[in-house]
This record gives C-alpha cells, structure tokens and sequence, in this order.
C-alpha cells in the first residue's frame, strides 16, 4: 500500500515545476557521461564519476517526486475556526509576531513560514483557536506563542 502524501496546491505546483526542471537536465547530464567517457579509462575518470552521481540524484529525485503526485491528496484549509493542515497562523510571543502555514511533511520548509504538521509547532497550533495559547517545547525550553488569527 501507497503512503498517501498531503500537500496543498501550491505545494503540488511546485513540485511539478521541480519535476519538469530535473526532467529537462536529463539531456544535459546525458551530454556530459558521453564527453567524460571520450577522457578514456573510466575507471580513474573523474568527470564520469561525478557526472555518473549527479545522474543518480536526479533520477532519484524525479522517481521521488512521481511518487509524490501520483499519491497526493490535496488539502484545503480548515476554515478560520481552528488550526488544521493548509491554515496560515499569525502567532505573538510578546512582542514578536511570526506567520506560519501548517503544511505535511512533504512541502515544510521553515526558511519561508511552512511548518509540517508533525513538527513540534505545528503539533502545538494543531486544533488551537483564535486567542488560545500554544505551548512549543525547543530544545531551549519552552516557548508560549498567542494565536492572533487563523487564515
């Protein structure tokens, strides 16, 4: 059985932009295994080895991605009432205001707010609501967040 994967749309858009990228360089690095193997031995063929490599993550990549989308189930927001997958938090700690959008495990990306819904914050916001407090447990302690609204 197929693990089913939850993303949002624009996550599975990205993905697919991903997809189309990695597809588009098979060509590229398909040039440069038959230039490397023109250098003679492969066995002490520095640039085939490294061509060979990068060969394999891309299809490793692409093999992933297929997966992805092909068992991807769509989530939609939860609404505004509480946090669910696809809400997008404003939360306060004091006087420092973060924005998050709870994402699966699939798209999270903290660098640009999207949080999995299995991380420790985002198992903290999970089914909170407006005004309810959420309590982050970091390797620094614990960290009380206010959540100020729910989009």
């Amino acid at each position: 059985m197929n693990k089913l994967y939850k993303i949002t749309l624009d996550g599975k858009k990205e993905l697919e932009q991903e997809l189309e990228q990695l597809k588009s360089r098979r060509g590229v690095i398909a040039d440069k295994i038959a230039e490397a193997r023109d250098f003679g031995d492969l066995s002490e063929n520095a640039e085939y080895d490294a061509a060979r490599s990068e060969q394999g993550l891309v299809e490793s990549r692409v093999s992933e991605i297929e997966d992805i989308l092909l068992n991807a189930e769509i989530i939609k927001s939860s609404g505004k009432s509480k946090v669910g997958l696809g809400s997008k938090v404003e939360l306060k700690n004091g006087t420092k205001k973060a924005v998050y959008t709870v994402v699966g495990p699939v798209e999270a990306n903290p660098l640009e707010g999207k949080v999995s819904n299995e991380s420790p914050i985002g198992v903290a916001l999970f089914g909170k609501k407006v005004g309810e407090k959420a309590t982050v447990t970091t390797p620094k302690g614990e960290i009380d967040y206010e959540i100020v609204s729910i989009n």
